[in-house]
């Protein structure tokens, strides 16, 4: 029997990476134990390697990083992706590498998917100001025309891709582990770890504490909540000066470890109104919480009202009035309803399949011909 190749290529990818790691890593898993497919994951590291069938492709830190490094030279990785010889490559950065991926289609004769995980104008325009993003308007509508389907996590990423131009744009959205992020994960120390009793709703919010997540609207939030409401804020770059009723957990922490806050809290908070996703939204639906989040980004595509609810981007006292109505609701029905929806929609083996869907579709007769033999 044939194998289909397929070979992720990204520089998305450290130690301390969120959503684009934890998308390759579940795929990695999921496609490996599935007869007839062969898949390779293309990444940046110290020096060239394998195990298991992911490559490390020599790349340099970058200062300050966290552990990312950024390829400068091409001819590395088109090199890796001739030796493997794929049926097919995503690339899941707009950077180096997916001109790499674009190389090896011309000589390979094999198609590329580029998976738009990032609004690149947008993270641009936010550190550069507005000038600049006619400029990467033009390098996006460039470098995704020249592949031969295009994904994105969400709608409204699809939609701006569309809006610039590019051709044969699909959504397919990422997924959520079920088996970590699960209500069984909760811990019930966890209040007295805090120091907090029974009666005080605990919020949480998980991430980096990066600008576009908007954190100060959540502090603001909490000093209008008051002391019957507690949050617990978890991740790198944190706010240090903050209320008396938000804890800070100012560090990186596995997988595990944030089930176990998640699955102990009865809500998460999120004020960031730039997500392309929002992966830490159905981490905490899979965990049995409901969310309290902006109307805004791809918020609006995820959280329905059986799992939670929306609100006005950048007020305070919007978010607020939405955590009190979601208690007056009942957190823990909709907390239920929130698991239940992850579990139909949003399990990696149905975004496993779904992406098939995709490679079938480019890879067109080859499919049967290399699956079947």
């Amino acid at each position: 029997m044939f194998i289909v190749h397929i070979a992720d290529i990204t520089m998305f990818y450290a130690p301390a990476s969120g959503g684009v790691r934890t998308y390759l890593d579940a795929k990695h898993r999921r496609l490996g134990s599935k007869p007839g497919i062969r898949h390779s994951l293309l990444i940046p590291g110290a020096h060239l390697s394998e195990q298991d069938g992911i490559y490390t492709v020599p790349a340099p830190a970058l200062p300050f990083g966290k552990g990312y490094r950024f390829p400068l030279r091409l001819a590395p990785w088109r090199n890796v992706l001739q030796d493997l010889q794929p049926d097919l490559i995503e690339a899941g950065d707009p950077y180096l590498t997916a001109w790499a991926a674009l190389d090896a289609k011309r000589q390979l004769d094999v198609p590329v998917i580029g998976f738009y995980h990032s609004d690149l104008p947008l993270l641009v325009s936010n550190r550069m100001g507005n000038w600049v993003t006619p400029n990467v308007e033009a390098y996006v509508s460039k470098l995704y025309g020249n592949f031969d389907r295009v994904l994105a996590p969400s709608q409204i990423m699809a939609d701006k891709l569309i809006g610039l131009g590019v051709k044969n744009v699909f959504v397919q959205p990422l997924g959520v582990d079920l088996q970590t992020f699960n209500p069984n994960a909760r811990d019930p120390d966890l209040r007295a770890e805090l120091g907090i009793d029974e009666n005080t709703h605990l919020l949480i919010f998980a991430g980096r504490g990066s600008k576009e997540k908007n954190l100060p609207v959540l502090l603001k939030c909490m000093k209008r909540l008051g002391r019957r409401y507690h949050l617990l804020l978890v991740g790198s770059s944190m706010p240090t000066l903050v209320p008396r009723n938000v804890t800070v957990l100012n560090e990186f922490y596995p997988a595990a470890q944030i089930a176990r806050l998640m699955a102990s809290a009865d809500a998460l908070v999120h004020a960031g109104d730039q997500e392309t996703f929002g992966l830490v939204v159905l981490e905490a639906m899979a965990s049995g919480i409901p969310v309290v989040a902006v109307a805004a980004g791809a918020f609006q595509e995820i959280v329905t009202e059986q799992c939670g609810l929306l609100c006005a981007p950048n007020n305070p006292a919007a978010m607020a009035n939405a955590v009190r109505e979601l208690f007056s609701q009942g957190s823990a029905a909709l907390g239920k309803q929130a698991r239940s929806h992850v579990e139909q929609h949003y399990a990696w083996d149905i975004v496993v399949d779904s992406l098939l869907g995709h490679y079938h579709a480019v890879l067109g007769t080859q499919w049967p011909l290399i699956a079947n033999g």
